[in-house]
C-alpha cells in the first residue's frame, strides 16, 4: 500500500455516496452543485436509501458542532457504533432465546466473517440493517408486533431488502392461520414495515418529483432470474471466478433447511424468503447482499460454530481474514483526488 491512510476507509464503496446523501438530502440541484469528479444522475443516489445518510448528517450536526468530526468521519462513527450495538444485541438475542449454550463464543465469531469484517470497519449500512433486522425479529418472537413493525420500517428505511420481513412475518401469519383460523388484530402492526419503504419513495417524490425514483436510479437493480450471478458478461459481474458463490449457496441453503423445525418461526421464514431473493442476486458481490442471513446461520450450526475444532482453524485462519479485508479494502476505491464534496 502506497501512502496508508484513513483516505483508504473513506473512499471504500459506497461510503462516499451516501454522503452526498447525506448533504444533499436527495436535492437535484444542491448534487448537481457539489461538483463530483464522477458523473452520475441525481436520480442515481435514490438507490442509497435514507435513513444511514440522515444518520450521519446527524451526527456531523450533533457531534461536528464541537468537534472535527465531518461527514467522513460521521460516516465511519455510525457504523462503528451501529457495530458495536449489534454485538451486544446479537449476544442478548442469543441468550434470551437459548439459543446456543456459548453465546459470547458465537457473538465474536459472528463479527469475524471476511466480508463482514470488511463492510463494519467502513462507511456502509449493513450493520445498522442488521441491527434493525434482529431488533424486529426479537419483538416479533415476542409478539410484540407493532414494535416489530416499527423497527422493520426502520430497516426497511435504510435498504430495500428490508422488506422481506414483512414477506417473512406474512407467512409465520399463515402458517398460524392455518392451525387456528384465527386472524388477530395485532398481526397488522408489521404493516408498518412497507410503510416505511413507501416514506422513502414519499421522499424521493418531494425531492425528485419521481415516486418511483429507486426503480429509476440506473443499473442498480440486480434481481433477474435463479443463479444469474454466473451469466459473467453482466456488468455488475465481469467474472468466471465464482465458485465461492456455490459455498455461500450451501452454507445459507443448509441454514434454512437446518430452521424449518424451529420453534421460532420468524427464523425459518425470514431466512426461506431472504434465500430465494438471493437467488436472482445478478452482482459478483453475493457475499455483501446475503449478509442479513449469516446472524441466522450462527444460530443454526451454533454447536459447529462454537466447538473446538472450528476454534482451532478459526485461529489458524484470522491472519487470512485480516488480510482478506486488508486487501479488499485498498482496493475496492472511489477514485477521489478532490475530497471536497464530501467535507
Amino acid at each position: 500500500m502506497e501512502n496508508p491512510s484513513m483516505e483508504y476507509i473513506y473512499r471504500n464503496y459506497d461510503g462516499p455516496l451516501y454522503i452526498i446523501a447525506a448533504k444533499t438530502l436527495y436535492n437535484p440541484g444542491a448534487i448537481e452543485k457539489i461538483g463530483l469528479e464522477i458523473s452520475l444522475p441525481a436520480k442515481y443516489f435514490a438507490a442509497h436509501l435514507p435513513l444511514y445518510p440522515l444518520l450521519i448528517r446527524g451526527v456531523r450536526e450533533l457531534i461536528g458542532l464541537t468537534s472535527t468530526l465531518g461527514y467522513l468521519k460521521s460516516m465511519i462513527f455510525v457504523n462503528l457504533v451501529s457495530t458495536i450495538f449489534l454485538s451486544i444485541f446479537f449476544y442478548f438475542f442469543l441468550k434470551k432465546f437459548k439459543l446456543t449454550a456459548k453465546p459470547l463464543i458465537l457473538a465474536i465469531i459472528f463479527l469475524f466473517l471476511p466480508k463482514f469484517l470488511v463492510v463494519r470497519s467502513i462507511g456502509a449500512p449493513e450493520s445498522l440493517f442488521i441491527l434493525f433486522i434482529l431488533i424486529s425479529i426479537y419483538f416479533f418472537e415476542k409478539e410484540r408486533y407493532f414494535l416489530a413493525g416499527l423497527i422493520g420500517a426502520l430497516a426497511a428505511m435504510t435498504k430495500s431488502p428490508g422488506i422481506l420481513l414483512f414477506a417473512g412475518y406474512f407467512l409465520v401469519f399463515v402458517e398460524k392461520w392455518l392451525k387456528t383460523k384465527k386472524i388477530s388484530w395485532q398481526w397488522f402492526g408489521v404493516v408498518l414495515i412497507p410503510l416505511g419503504l413507501l416514506g422513502v419513495f414519499g421522499l424521493y417524490y418531494l425531492q425528485y418529483g419521481d415516486f418511483l425514483a429507486y426503480f429509476h436510479s440506473g443499473d442498480n437493480l440486480h434481481l433477474a432470474y435463479p443463479f444469474s450471478v454466473f451469466n459473467y458478461t453482466k456488468t455488475w459481474i465481469g467474472t468466471v471466478w465464482l465458485e465461492e458463490i456455490i459455498f455461500y449457496f450451501f452454507l445459507y441453503g443448509l441454514t434454512v433447511y437446518s430452521l424449518k423445525s424451529s420453534k421460532h418461526r420468524s427464523f425459518f421464514y425470514f431466512s426461506l424468503v431472504f434465500y430465494m431473493a438471493i437467488l436472482f442476486v445478478q452482482h459478483r458481490d453475493i457475499p455483501r447482499y446475503s449478509l442479513p442471513l449469516w446472524p441466522m446461520a450462527a444460530v443454526a450450526f451454533e454447536k459447529f460454530f462454537t466447538s473446538k475444532k472450528f476454534l482451532i482453524i478459526f485461529i489458524i485462519l484470522l491472519p487470512a481474514i485480516y488480510l482478506f479485508g486488508w486487501n479488499f479494502i485498498i482496493f475496492n476505491i472511489m477514485p477521489v483526488s478532490n475530497w471536497k464534496p464530501f467535507l
